[in-house]
């Protein structure tokens, strides 16, 4: 693997993901709707709208992997979701598979599961159940990636990620934590592992506190070294701070879940 295309990279995680890999593949290209603030001279960076399959052909011409973050990352209205992370997220998988990309890495999300109750561990071989009409997006993303796999043999890995950061902020996260190193290890996986075919990950680190059964992953290799118990008194204390969310504090979604929920009215 020696050409690797990262989208989404102006954004929080694209931006930790480039500096981890780094050196690791000799060409490294970095796309997103705008340039990030702390492009190098030496980096490779085209600008794209993934919702414009012209561009989108641009950035994956000579590329051998990819990791696809780009897209809209929180919920919104249905006509931003489905421009950016359901339109945006087949021109990707289109544009790859008749570019001869060999292996893409969909960043999918918790929020694909987020309407199952803390009080359940899950593993990857369940039903999806979206919190929110971005949950519902990375569903799709999921099920493209099963059939570009399945119809054309790409090689797909589904990273369902957590949160992201240098520390879990609450209780929530201290489920769903992932350490950036974390990530890249998972990402690193994906992209060389020889016996990928389509696989499902949870993007998350050794939380004792995990919803998920995350053995399919630790089956390929994956050792995380982060470990949300070491931030637990933090946490606490942040979520000492924060507003009672019934709904929220029931489902592994969150604050997803609690958006525009009316469930309640059907009882």
């Amino acid at each position: 693997m020696k050409n690797v295309l990262i989208t989404g990279a102006a954004g929080d995680v694209g931006t930790r993901l480039r500096k981890l890999l780094k050196g690791v593949y000799p060409h490294l290209r970095a796309s997103d709707i705008r340039a990030p603030a702390d492009l190098a001279k030496d980096e490779d960076f085209i600008a794209a709208d993934l919702a414009d399959y012209a561009q989108v052909e641009k950035i994956v011409a000579g590329i051998e992997g990819i990791v696809h973050l780009g897209g809209f990352s929180v919920e919104g209205s249905w006509e931003v979701i489905h421009s950016a992370n359901i339109v945006g997220c087949y021109n990707l998988f289109e544009a790859a598979y008749r570019a001869g990309v060999k292996r893409v890495i969909f960043a999918t999300s918790n929020h694909a599961m987020g309407f199952y109750p803390r009080s359940q561990k899950i593993g990857v071989n369940v039903t999806v159940r979206p919190d929110s009409r971005y949950g519902v997006s990375k569903a799709f993303g999921e099920a493209l990636g099963a059939f570009y796999s399945d119809k054309h043999g790409l090689r797909v890995t589904n990273l369902r990620i957590g949160n992201v950061a240098d520390a879990p902020v609450d209780e929530r996260r201290m489920s769903i934590w992932l350490k950036p190193e974390d990530l890249a290890q998972l990402v690193r996986i994906g992209l060389e592992h020889p016996d990928i075919r389509f696989e499902i990950f949870y993007g998350v680190s050794d939380n004792a506190a995990s919803w998920y059964d995350n053995s399919n992953a630790t089956k390929f290799g994956y050792r995380p070294i982060g470990r949300a118990e070491d931030h637990r008194a933090a946490a606490t204390a942040a979520q000492a701070k924060l507003k009672p969310d019934p709904v929220a504090d029931r489902y592994q979604g969150g604050p997803f879940c609690s958006i525009e929920y009316d469930a309640h009215r059907m009882v």
